[in-house]
């Protein structure tokens, strides 16, 4: 029998390099200094779609969206969760950034993995090297630990990649995994 996955997503770091690769693939380039790397606002993530993806045809025991507010409009977490995810969401600080995102999901992931009866297979999407620990911790435990993100999102040769059973790129699932709201950019 295959063994079953839990699935973490970093919905910000698939988020926004999904959105970065599409402006790669449009050939758009720098709009002013400040943006370092572009960014398609047409793009969104096709949760459903995604879930599929990285479960890559297994059973899945649990998958866990954490994201941060803003957005407001509830409507992309109540997605989410239609599609399978259990979503987190927490506030961002006085400074606008995301707080407490990476640990919320290295804290499910390692309660999933010290209270699970079997090993399974983790699978994290993000390149976060926050994550390091979760994946020793799996590790420990027997369980296979694979990271899906997009390529420019990890250092292939980064401690998180080289760390993780597999290094499983979203570049090539980014057709499937997301869809255009539309055109971009406008002439």
């Amino acid at each position: 029998m295959a063994k079953k996955c839990v699935v973490l997503v970093d919905n910000s770091n698939v988020f926004i390099e999904g959105r970065k690769y599409s402006a790669r693939l449009k050939g758009v380039t720098r709009g002013n200094p400040a943006d370092k790397h572009p960014s398609d606002p047409s793009w969104r993530l096709d949760f459903g779609s995604l879930l599929t993806h990285l479960a890559n045809g297994r059973v899945i025991d649990a998958a866990i969206l954490v994201g941060s507010r803003p957005p407001k409009n509830d409507s992309v977490w109540e997605a989410a969760k239609h599609h399978g995810f259990t979503v987190i969401v927490h506030d961002r600080g006085i400074d606008g950034k995301e707080k407490a995102i990476d640990t919320e999901l290295v804290t499910q992931g390692t309660e999933i993995i010290c209270t699970a009866t079997e090993p399974m297979i983790l699978v994290i999407a993000s390149g976060d090297r926050d994550f390091i620990p979760l994946v020793r911790v799996a590790q420990r435990r027997t369980w296979d630990v694979e990271m899906a993100a997009f390529s420019s999102a990890f250092d292939p040769n980064g401690q998180m990649a080289t760390e993780v059973d597999l290094v499983r790129p979203l570049d090539p699932a980014f057709a499937s995994i997301g869809h255009h709201d539309f055109e971009w950019p406008i002439p």
